[in-house]
């Protein structure tokens, strides 16, 4: 199955690039991590677009959307681009699927529109971060600032350093899709240089230590009602598991708790098959999750 590519208007101005695999039911809307794009979640998407209006959004700076000329990449600003996303579309109340940075971005909009939102899962994320994988992140991010690559083959060597457990599958689309071809034939990455030279191990620590940052999203999950599924890869050195059990099991009002095996922070790339098991048990199981007109039981 393959999606649709549109292009919406963002919050401050420039476009904002969509994929799309079906256009009726509910919506659920997709939102990768910082340095992916909407194409990490082609292994997932297809077993929920008979259900779900699915689509999957590039954040700005990422993928194939705009790249902001004033350097505006704060998670209010990513969060601004969903409410002006679904206003173009017509969207009222979705379901949420994020990770990571897009698991962030879904906690803030669902702390302030309770009321949109039908269903949450939020991927390998919660308010406080494990300092081990910040720590790998932000290394990895500031080794390769502004690369260039000769081949799409020689980005995905790199990619199977930093992601060892992906599937080749995974770390083929990565490359193909993460690229774009200069016009001396060499290639780069789409991904806004202003993000990729931000992330020094300073900035990021002093990010996750932020009290006010770690409160907002703390609060923002107590004020969600909706059917919350806290996904975390069982290797992750990204979300700790105290965390996620205290997401789960203390602060969401209708929490629940799903531990992918034989993956890490890139749960969805690492296990596709678990992931996809662990999500659609939950988002299928929603009440809401009617087949679309002229798709199967």
């Amino acid at each position: 199955m393959e999606p649709t590519s549109r292009r919406v208007p963002g919050s401050t101005g420039f476009d904002l690039h969509l994929l799309e695999w079906s256009t009726e039911g509910v919506p659920l809307l997709l939102l990768h991590g910082f340095g992916n794009e909407a194409h990490i979640w082609d292994d997932f998407a297809p077993a929920v677009a008979p259900y779900y209006r699915t689509l999957a959004l590039d954040h700005r700076g990422h993928g194939d959307s705009g790249w902001d000329p004033e350097g505006r990449y704060a998670i209010d600003c990513y969060v601004d681009d969903v409410e002006a996303v679904t206003a173009e579309l017509d969207i009222e109340r979705l379901v949420l699927v994020g990770h990571s940075l897009g698991g962030r971005v879904s906690t803030v909009f669902a702390g302030r529109h309770p009321e949109r939102v039908a269903g949450l899962v939020l991927v390998d994320i919660g308010p406080e971060l494990d300092a081990r994988g910040i720590l790998r992140i932000s290394q990895e991010t500031t080794s390769s600032v502004s690369p260039v690559f000769d081949t799409p083959e020689e980005y995905a060597r790199l990619l199977s350093l930093h992601y060892p457990a992906a599937t080749a599958q995974a770390i083929q689309r990565m490359a193909r899709h993460g690229l774009r071809q200069r016009d001396d034939g060499r290639y780069e990455l789409k991904q806004d240089p202003v993000l990729r030279g931000a992330m020094s191990s300073a900035e990021t620590e002093a990010a996750v230590r932020e009290e006010s940052l770690v409160e907002e999203q703390w609060e923002a999950l107590r004020k969600i009602p909706a059917p919350t599924l806290v996904v975390r890869g069982a290797a992750s050195d990204v979300f700790a598991p105290d965390v996620a059990d205290r997401m789960a099991d203390d602060v969401l009002q209708n929490g629940h708790l799903a531990v992918v095996a034989q993956a890490g922070h890139s749960v969805m790339t690492d296990n596709p098959d678990g992931f996809r098991s662990a999500v659609t048990a939950f988002v299928l199981a929603d009440e809401e999750a009617q087949p679309a007109p002229g798709q199967p039981r």
